[in-house]
Formats: structure tokens, C-alpha cells, sequence
């Protein structure tokens, strides 16, 4: 009996016993058969022909077909089906023809199974590559959006709030004004909402701030700085909170710090104020935090180290973005300056855009996070070193000759070192 014959005979149980393995209820068995049935047509040409490809077009229909559950859960429904016609295929034959005619038609049909597998296993395989693409894309689509609502509602509520903060900051001016210093109760009540309506005030300012990085508003003051004057006010402004924590900030003289460039100094304070705040945040008591820094080619680089707890390889990206706070959000605290202290987690996030905006870069550098062995951390902080101004006006002032600093206003004189 030659190979077709022998498939032909067993095609009947073939095609019953695969569909009723597979299929549930009479009329999806039904259908089954049908498509079932057309496979066995094509496999009959293949095994004909000597061509493989002949199963092709209904093995790629059975791919498409594949619904958005077996996708998501990742189900090879195709290669399973394709296992049951082989294994069906060599069990009714074995039952049905004899040794000889059966062994014959294992040979002439597996070289077809086997190409029909490959080719099944490449389909499924392009199909779920596609449904992952998508679902990435469609989760970075989501994202962005949800980044944007996120970055709408801070502008808004950053904006919103500014003014009834306004009116309670001057009512709560007025109430002090009236209140008696005799009368130390009022008083008290009237100091303790200053207090508050500063560091709400400072929420605000961040939230403002945020909004203006993340829509590239932020607007720069270049203006003449000496690093060093910029130290000396971090020096002085930490003072009382250095004094609470038993820290010790050491500043380094360093040859970058001493020469005159061009930026935006009340930014550029803002920006290394916020990361002293956060080595002193994050560093127990008694602890010491260093700023120092180098000069390169073109740049000037300043560090800022501190003996703190450290900071995780995983989390040293993710605490520069908007609200990237670590630890357990349930234990926060509005504290700025206490060991751990919380805050909106928007400090380094400006502290970033703040940098950028001057085409310089900041980033992190840690041995990991622990808490008993507080390997601490170093902030680097690479700003161009530019020794004249971008406004032409400006640069004839400052820069027009080699006389030019002594042309300088003598607020603007580089201090002794």
C-alpha cells in the first residue's frame, strides 16, 4: 500500500480522534473537523508533492487566529495541535495498517511534521514578539500620558495654591501685627503659622519649579560667580542644622573654585543646596559631609560626599525623578533636615533640571545602601566652564580685553584666596 492510501485510511480516525481531544461541544467539534479536515487535504499534497510549504497558508491561519488571552498567557496552541495530529497520526497507524505500510508512512510524513513544527514554532514565536511589542508600546503611550497628568497637575496645583498661600501668609502677617508681645500664647500660634506657611511656601516654589523644568521653561540668569562665595552661603545657612545634627561640612579650596565663570547663581545655590540638604538627610548624626571638586577640560566639577547610609545601585537613577523617594513612603515625614527626613521628592528632580538647563550633567556614585556600615555617597556636579557670557552685551563688558576683570564692577572682583 503506498503512503497515500495509508494516509487516506487512517484519516477518518485521525481526524475524529484529534478533534474530539481538542474541541469541546458538538458544534465547535464540528467546525474543528472542518478546518481539520482541510489541514489533512494539504498534508495529503505535501506528502504528494514532496513540498512541506503546502501547509503553510492554513498553519498561518491557525496563528492568526490565536485569541488576545492565549497571547497574554503566552499558550502555543499551534505547536500543541501540530504534537497531537503526529502523535494521533503514528498511533492510529500503528493500530490500523501493518508493521510495514506503517513504518513506510512515519517515514514519508515526518519530514512534513517536522517542517510544519518549525514553521508553527516561527509563527507563534513572530506573533508573540508582535503582541509584546505592542503591549510596550502601548504602555509607553500610557505612560506618557500619565507622566503628562502628572506634570499638568503640578503646574496647576503649583500655581493654584500660590495665591490663597499669598492671602494667608499677609492675614497671618496682620493677626502678629495686632497680637501683643505680652501676650506669648498668640504669639506663638502666630510664629508656628509662619513656619508653616514657609516650608508650604518652599512646596509650592519646588512644585513651580518642576513644572517649568518639565516643559522647558526654566529661565537662566547668567551672571558672574565664584564658586567659593557660592560655598561660603551653603556654610552659612547650614550652620544651626549642622550644629542640631553634629555634622561637620568640610570645604575644599580647589582650583575651579576660585575662577570666575558665567550662571545663574540663585539657581545654581538652589541646586547644591538641595544636595547638602540631602547628605545631611541621609547621614546620621555626627556625620561629615565634604564638598570639594577639580577642574577638567572645559568643565568644572564639584563634589559633594557624605558618611551616610548609601544608596542602592538599583535606586541611584531613580532617586532623580519627580517624587523618587526611597524607603517606606507609610514612614514619611515632612522633616527637612532630620535623619531620614521626608519631603515631596522633588529636590534632586530640580536639582537635575537646574544643571541641564546650564548643559552640565549631575549624577550619583555609591557602594550600595546600609545603614550599620554607611558606605555614604558623592553627588558629582559638572557644569561647562564658561568664562564669558552668552549675551554680546555682556561679553564686551567682561570679556572684551585682557584688562577686562579689571573693568568689573567692584562688587564682582574675584575674591583672595
Amino acid at each position: 500500500m503506498n503512503i497515500q492510501d495509508s494516509l487516506e485510511k487512517i484519516r477518518p480516525a485521525l481526524q475524529m480522534r484529534v478533534s474530539n481531544s481538542l474541541a469541546r461541544g458538538v458544534g465547535v467539534r464540528e467546525n474543528f473537523q472542518e478546518q481539520l479536515g482541510r489541514f489533512l487535504d494539504l498534508l495529503a499534497q505535501a506528502v504528494l508533492s514532496g513540498d512541506a510549504t503546502w501547509l503553510d497558508p492554513i498553519l498561518q491561519e491557525w496563528s492568526n487566529a490565536r485569541t488576545q488571552t492565549d497571547l497574554q498567557e503566552g499558550e502555543r496552541n499551534l505547536s500543541g495541535l501540530l504534537y497531537k495530529v503526529i502523535t494521533y497520526s503514528f498511533e492510529i497507524a500503528r493500530e490500523t495498517l501493518d508493521a510495514g505500510d506503517a513504518l513506510e508512512l512515519m517515514a514519508g510524513l515526518m519530514p512534513v511534521y517536522l517542517r510544519a513544527v518549525e514553521k508553527a514554532a516561527a509563527l507563534e514565536n513572530e506573533s508573540q514578539v508582535q503582541y509584546i511589542s505592542n503591549e510596550l508600546q502601548s504602555a509607553q503611550i500610557r505612560l506618557k500620558k500619565l507622566d503628562k497628568s502628572k506634570s499638568n497637575f503640578i503646574a496647576v496645583a503649583g500655581h493654584e495654591l500660590k495665591t490663597p498661600l499669598t492671602l494667608i501668609e499677609g492675614y497671618a502677617a496682620m493677626i502678629g501685627d495686632l497680637a501683643t508681645r505680652e501676650n506669648e500664647q498668640v504669639h506663638m500660634l502666630v510664629q508656628g503659622t509662619h513656619n508653616g506657611i514657609r516650608r508650604m511656601r518652599e512646596i509650592v516654589d519646588d512644585m513651580i519649579d518642576v513644572s517649568q523644568i518639565d516643559n522647558h521653561l526654566l529661565a537662566l540668569n547668567f551672571q558672574p560667580v565664584w564658586l567659593n562665595r557660592v560655598f561660603n552661603m551653603l556654610e552659612a545657612d547650614f550652620k544651626s542644622i549642622l550644629e542640631q545634627r553634629k555634622h561637620k561640612l568640610v570645604v575644599k579650596s580647589f582650583s575651579g573654585s576660585n575662577e570666575l565663570l558665567f550662571a545663574d547663581p540663585e539657581r545654581l545655590y538652589q541646586a547644591l543646596k538641595n544636595l547638602v540638604s540631602n547628605a545631611i538627610k541621609y547621614t546620621p548624626d555626627g556625620g561629615r559631609i565634604t564638598i570639594d571638586g577639580r577642574t577638567l577640560s572645559g568643565f568644572v566639577e564639584i563634589t559633594i560626599s557624605d558618611t551616610g547610609i548609601g544608596i542602592a545601585a538599583e535606586n541611584q537613577e531613580t532617586i532623580f525623578e519627580k517624587f523618587g523617594q526611597l524607603g517606606d513612603v507609610s514612614l514619611h515625614s515632612s522633616g527637612k533636615t532630620k535623619f531620614k527626613g521626608g519631603g515631596p521628592g522633588l529636590g534632586l528632580a530640580i536639582t537635575r533640571g537646574i544643571i541641564q538647563a546650564h548643559d552640565g550633567s549631575v549624577w550619583v556614585e555609591s557602594e550600595g545602601y546600609d545603614e550599620i556600615k554607611c558606605p555614604g555617597s558623592t553627588f558629582h556636579v559638572l557644569l561647562p566652564l564658561r568664562t564669558q557670557p552668552s549675551d554680546p552685551n555682556m561679553a564686551r563688558l567682561f570679556g572684551a580685553s585682557e584688562n577686562s576683570a579689571a573693568q568689573l564692577p567692584d562688587d564682582f572682583q574675584e575674591p583672595k584666596p
